[in-house]
């Protein structure tokens, strides 16, 4: 994957982030919902893992 592609892929994944973030707000208000706020707060934290994981490829290692 180029350094270009990754930055795509970055920007993709912080937007469906922000997504997730709105969705399990309205989500919370109601209480019928818990098992669906539980998935989707689990679908956030893989895509915190892969943005960090994109993040820390795209900056290089700087030996001090």
């Amino acid at each position: 994957m180029t350094e270009d592609e990754m930055r795509k892929r970055l920007e993709i994944l912080r937007i469906e982030h922000r997504d997730l973030d709105a969705a399990i707000a309205a989500l919370s208000e109601n209480p019928s919902a818990q098992l669906q706020v539980a998935r989707l707060k689990k679908r956030k934290l893989l895509l915190k893992d892969q943005i960090a994981l994109i993040e820390d490829a795209l900056i290089p290692d700087i030996i001090a």
